[in-house]
């Protein structure tokens, strides 16, 4: 549970120290306060890619929870990370600017497309091309201490029903993301993330970003943010005929079949996929962890059925009305981008 760091819970022998502390207490102007949190979040995006740290995190979605080793380099334009599982396995997930290996562990499973993007490190944090402030009211929180740093809280509280609310914690002195909470419209918190330890500012060798891992290899290439027409010739045979205000093109891995769609509001995101149905019928409807959907749908063309596959950080009625609003163009032409 988030804790909120408040100055009037010391006792004061005072009256007129408490008198003082009351004023400096007092809320904020609205539009101070809103300006205030805007400016922190304009430094969540450029602290994520361009300031080096390591530590371990800690991040949970349900009743999964996982803990990660992480190092992230910053140097000479190029952005360098490399993320361990500490449970479940041995896994690990190495980038060096867009080039992008995950290994498998040798138990559990873990999905490169449910990866990236997905979690505090994906791409959609690190947007500068998205007006946040429209699709989120922002709040200061207050102060707190996470992992040894002075931090501040900044709450987002969605606009409409079609997105998650958001709180998190910006480390003082680089703006860093420490901390974050992805609530319900009820303020139940679905997920969260925050370092159990932390150096900001190190300079890490060489060595922290080799591949120490045996197993399989899967290695991707992050497509850079497209243009809405770049994300239409993506879509062979199908287009998206709806989806939330807000969510534009983002990175996401390069598929051999070009089926993976990827869209951000610069805090959240989601992914569309479209393939022929197998012979086997998959259970349609939605699934949750946490606050990520997977909502699976099935849309006949003729004598061809297809699956519609949305998976991402929306509210499990968002994600049905964009599988929903999927059309199938040119079903020979989808057959053939998956075969």
């Amino acid at each position: 549970m988030p804790h909120i760091f408040i100055k009037l819970s010391r006792c004061q022998a005072l009256s007129v120290l408490l008198g003082l502390l009351l004023v400096l207490a007092a809320p904020l102007p609205v539009a101070a306060d809103e300006e205030e949190a805007s400016a922190w979040l304009e430094k969540l995006g450029p602290a994520l890619n361009m300031t080096s740290y390591r530590g371990v995190f800690v991040y949970a979605r349900g009743e999964s929870v996982h803990s990660m080793q992480i190092a992230h380099r910053y140097r000479d334009g190029v952005v360098e990370e490399r993320l361990v599982l500490q449970d479940g396995g041995s896994g690990e997930i190495v980038r060096k600017g867009m080039n992008v290996v995950c290994v498998l562990p040798e138990t559990g499973r873990v999905k490169l497309d449910q990866v990236i993007p997905s979690g505090p490190f994906a791409e959609a944090f690190t947007s500068q091309l998205v007006p946040v402030s429209r699709w989120y009211r922002a709040e200061m929180k207050g102060e707190d201490r996470v992992a040894g740093y002075e931090v501040v809280s900044v709450a987002l509280s969605a606009r409409d029903s079609y997105r998650y609310s958001h709180r998190l914690w910006l480390e003082k002195s680089t703006g860093l993301l420490v901390k974050s909470h992805v609530r319900n419209a009820e303020g139940e918190v679905l997920e969260q993330f925050q370092f159990t330890s932390l150096h900001i500012g190190e300079d890490i060798p060489d060595t922290e970003f080799e591949i120490r891992t045996e197993g399989r290899e899967i290695s991707r290439t992050l497509d850079e943010p497209a243009s809405p027409a770049a994300v239409g010739q993506r879509m062979n045979g199908w287009r998206l005929g709806w989806r939330p205000e807000g969510f534009v093109p983002a990175a996401t891995p390069r598929s051999g079949k070009g089926q993976a769609v990827a869209f951000s509001d610069g805090l959240a995101a989601f992914s569309v996929f479209v393939e022929p149905a197998g012979p086997v019928t998959m259970p349609t409807g939605a699934s949750k962890i946490g606050a990520t959907t997977v909502y699976m749908h099935e849309v006949k063309e003729g004598e061809s059925a297809f699956l519609v596959t949305v998976v991402g950080e929306l509210p499990p009625q968002t994600a049905r009305q964009v599988a929903e609003s999927v059309r199938i163009e040119d079903s020979l032409a989808l057959g053939a981008a998956e075969s």
